[in-house]
């Protein structure tokens, strides 16, 4: 099996949510799952963003539906980090 342990993520958002918010939105995504956003550029309607995602096995389209549902738009996925583990049948 292969898990995603990591994610960084280009986003544009709204400026509501707050990027604490919206950390917290992504973090619900999954059971253990670590958000890090840092605010790139910021205009008069939005803010483009960085976010990194850690998590023993992340679901991307988890992620993916948390920054929709806020209002923000996945520009692109900047880094991913996979490690293949054992399966356990």
């Amino acid at each position: 099996m292969i898990a995603v342990k990591k994610v960084i993520l280009d986003i544009l958002k709204p400026h509501q949510p707050n990027a604490l918010e919206f950390s917290r939105t992504i973090a619900e995504a999954g059971v253990d799952y670590r958000v890090r956003l840092t605010v790139v550029e910021m205009d008069e309607n939005t803010e483009s963003v960085q976010v990194e995602v850690l998590g023993n096995s992340i679901d991307f389209e988890a992620v993916q539906s948390a920054i929709t549902s806020m209002g923000g738009s996945l520009h692109s996925v900047d880094l991913v980090e996979v490690q293949s583990e054992p399966d356990m049948d």
